[in-house]
């Protein structure tokens, strides 16, 4: 699984329009803090009891199809990254990191969005 600065993970969608972009944040992150413009929701994990969710890897597989690259985002780039590791241990060839994730890491005063990230970087967003 190779990591993408933000930047860099928007760049690669753009010139690989065959990507599905999977945003594995909670249903409630994605719905209320909002989403990567074109990411599609498969969570990794959710409420209420925050176990890997046991449809994750078929709801990614029927999204990418075969072969398709799958760019993973979540809040910090940490969930995602292990999202990306599971991916790859049942057979997922192309498999991308958003780094820093959609809101990026806290700063001193434990805040996100400040320091780096998808929304920081100006990238596409939206919230439905």
């Amino acid at each position: 699984m190779k990591n993408l600065e933000p930047k860099e993970a928007y760049a690669y969608l753009q010139s690989h329009p065959e990507a599905v972009f999977v945003d594995c944040r909670s249903e409630i992150e994605y719905l209320f803090v909002g989403h990567p413009a074109g990411a599609i929701h498969i969570a990794w994990q959710d409420s209420p009891d925050w176990d890997v969710n046991p449809d994750f890897l078929g709801h990614t597989r029927i999204a990418a199809s075969v072969n398709r690259p799958v760019v993973l985002i979540c809040r910090s780039g940490r969930r995602s990254a292990d999202a990306g590791r599971y991916l790859e241990k049942h057979g997922f060839p192309e498999v991308y990191n958003v780094a820093h994730g959609f809101e990026g890491d806290m700063d001193a005063h434990r805040h996100r969005n400040t320091v780096n990230g998808w929304r920081f970087d100006g990238l596409p967003w939206e919230q439905t």
